[in-house]
């Protein structure tokens, strides 16, 4: 079947297609309900069936001979550690750590939460818990004290597990004391906090409550997998909300496991065997589905990385993993390769490195700008992929197929995320629910259900999974950005819908302008915001990065740049001012904080986000955005 067949089927008959998706798992008892309402009116996969995702990642690759292959590699350029782990080596330690955190009285459906860095004891206990049946909450590490205690009360961790410290660029972040002011502040206690001791720092343990975690594997014994229903959460993740409780996205088990093996077969065509490097973080989303699990499940070879797209040590840094590790697909941020691009222009140390075992490049996070679509296109000359997903979905909306039913991958277009993936119907609806016309933007819906893999529940907040997700249009998932389709069924998403500028009644997308903006040669990254107008609304305002080496006067581009957006938009977009600046505010998945500008230019109080990538670059933008609200 191609596509268009293929989604058909899953849209016409859900429950038959997954059913036979579902053949992809070694189940423990194989599902006979495919699909169900459960109490919260809210559907479930494969109900009745039983497995375990750590078994499916680890164990059942080891019973089908392939302990010998590498499972996973650890690879720290700001430490210069490297280390690897085959399947057989890697079960072993999970086993031992499973038996550490029993004997912490961790059992089924208790929580466990993980404050890591980029380590492989972070996969390690991820999987641990996995195969307890106990559900674990990945905070990135680093969290403030206050953030991370957030999430100890609404979690209710039995167990925190943590590293001595994390390692950035130019500094050792200590773990410890942030992890101790958290508990300090949270009405939860855990019962205890197991530390792994890194080199660079050794963490003071307090007595009765710390346990080293080198201490407690050295007597720790092999357990095998618990069988856990379908149904039964796998994890919690946070979302990166501003202020107030967070959202804790809750993943089940089953559906995600179905979800995990049908994504790393036709989205990223992965076979046991390949090597595929998601050079993400595994405090979020795409770190859970395409480090861990998902690599994992397909019994591919997984990438640890602790490190950056540059300045560890350069902007080669990505294609040295890729080369000296054979890596198949890489998985990364745009924000990542606009990074390389700014201090690589030219591309010149894709030169220095075998590149051959590389077949495709994804890009998620940030919509892909068509200029840095052509630039990794033109100096890698390899299929570029931009595919758009959510912390809610756990795996892709939309992304170019790789076959079109005849065994060639279908073409990709830029600023497009590719067509809907096979079981999410995608619509763009206006205001009032109904679907607009081919080519006109709106808002981006999913009608329901929701493939397998999707969100459970909202942790301990189930009514917010109605009030945020459902009420807008009932019967639809409503994503929260805008968008469009053209008249081949390819996906543009343009932004959050939050980001959309009302001038004057004509509504624009920040997509847009900065699709102008970033076109200009000179652009190494933008973003456009909306400001307060007492005439128009609203108005756009432009923040640019520039490339290195540019020698163009910045009175010079700035010109050019508001030119090319009054050329290219029209009069209607004229901005008011833009600005260049050395660097942009960002999440560490790499999304531009455009709601912190916003409120940075209007004089509002400015809400931080705990996921700031940097917060020194808030206090570098504030002197010159500050006085705009006063213009």
């Amino acid at each position: 079947m191609n596509h268009s067949e293929r989604q058909e089927l899953a849209i016409t008959s859900p429950e038959s297609y997954w059913q036979e998706q579902a053949k992809l798992v070694a189940w423990y008892k194989a599902p006979k309900t495919i699909l169900s309402t459960n109490s919260e009116s809210w559907h479930e996969w494969f109900a009745d069936g039983e497995l375990n995702s750590c078994y499916l990642a680890l164990d059942y690759h080891v019973e089908q001979g392939r302990g010998a292959q590498i499972a996973l590699i650890y690879d720290s350029p700001v430490t210069g550690n490297k280390q690897k782990f085959t399947y057989s080596e890697l079960t072993s330690l999970v086993a031992k750590f499973a038996d550490v955190l029993k004997k912490q009285q961790v059992t089924k459906g208790d929580r466990v939460l993980i404050y890591m860095p980029m380590i492989p004891q972070a996969a390690i206990a991820m999987l641990a818990c996995a195969r307890l049946g106990a559900i674990h909450s990945v905070v990135f590490g680093g969290f403030a004290a206050n953030e991370l205690a957030v999430r100890i009360n609404d979690a209710e961790p039995k167990v925190i597990v943590s590293a001595s410290c994390g390692i950035e660029i130019a500094k050792v972040i200590p773990y410890k004391p942030l992890i101790d002011e958290a508990i300090e502040i949270a009405v939860h206690k855990p019962s205890c906090c197991i530390i792994y001791q890194r080199e660079q720092i050794k963490a003071s343990l307090i007595k009765h409550r710390d346990l080293d975690w080198q201490e407690q594997m050295d007597v720790a014994v092999e357990i095998s997998p618990v069988a856990v229903k379908s149904t039964d959460p796998l994890y919690i993740l946070y979302t990166s909300g501003t202020t107030g409780k967070p959202k804790g996205v809750v993943r089940d088990n089953g559906g995600h496991a179905v979800a995990m093996l049908y994504s790393m077969k036709n989205i990223y065509g992965m076979q046991a065997g390949d090597t595929f490097w998601a050079a993400s973080d595994v405090g979020w989303v795409v770190g859970h589905s395409y480090i861990i699990y998902g690599c994992l499940m397909a019994g591919c070879t997984s990438i640890i990385y602790e490190g950056k797209p540059i300045k560890t040590p350069d902007a080669g840094a990505f294609w040295r993993v890729c080369a000296e590790y054979k890596v198949n697909a890489l998985f990364a941020a745009p924000t990542a390769f606009r990074a390389m691009g700014k201090e690589d222009p030219d591309g010149d140390f894709l030169k220095d490195y075998d590149l051959s075992s590389l077949k495709r490049l994804y890009l998620a996070g940030e919509r892909l700008d068509p200029t840095t679509y052509h630039w990794l296109k033109e100096k890698t000359q390899l299929p570029v992929i931009d595919h758009w997903w959510q912390t809610e979905t756990g795996w892709a909306i939309a992304s170019t197929p790789l076959d079109d039913g005849n065994g060639n991958m279908m073409t990709t277009k830029p600023g497009s995320a590719g067509l809907p993936v096979t079981g999410f119907n995608v619509q763009i609806l206006d205001v009032n629910g109904h679907q607009v016309p081919t080519g006109q933007q709106g808002n981006v819906a999913i009608k329901l259900p929701l493939p397998p893999g999707c969100l459970a529940t909202i942790y301990r907040d189930a009514p917010k999974l109605i009030s945020g997700y459902l009420s807008t249009y009932p019967g639809y998932y409503m994503t929260g950005d805008g968008g469009y389709f053209d008249e081949e069924g390819y996906l543009f998403i343009m932004g959050r819908t939050d980001d959309v500028i009302n001038v004057a009644g004509h509504r624009l997308s920040t997509g847009e302008l900065e699709e102008v903006l970033s076109a200009h040669p000179a652009v190494a990254e933008c973003a456009v915001v909306g400001i307060n107008d007492a005439i128009k609304g609203q108005i756009p305002l432009g923040l640019v990065v520039i490339k290195n080496g540019i020698t163009t006067s910045d009175e010079n581009l700035i010109a050019e740049l508001k030119q090319s957006i009054r050329a290219d938009i029209g009069p209607i977009a004229s901005l008011k001012d833009l600005y260049i600046i050395d660097r942009l505010p960002k999440t560490r998945s790499g999304k531009i904080l455009r709601k912190t500008l916003r409120q940075m230019i209007d004089g509002k109080k400015v809400e931080i986000p705990s996921t700031i990538e940097d917060s020194q670059v808030i206090a570098e933008l504030s002197s010159v955005l500050v006085n705009l609200s006063k213009v």
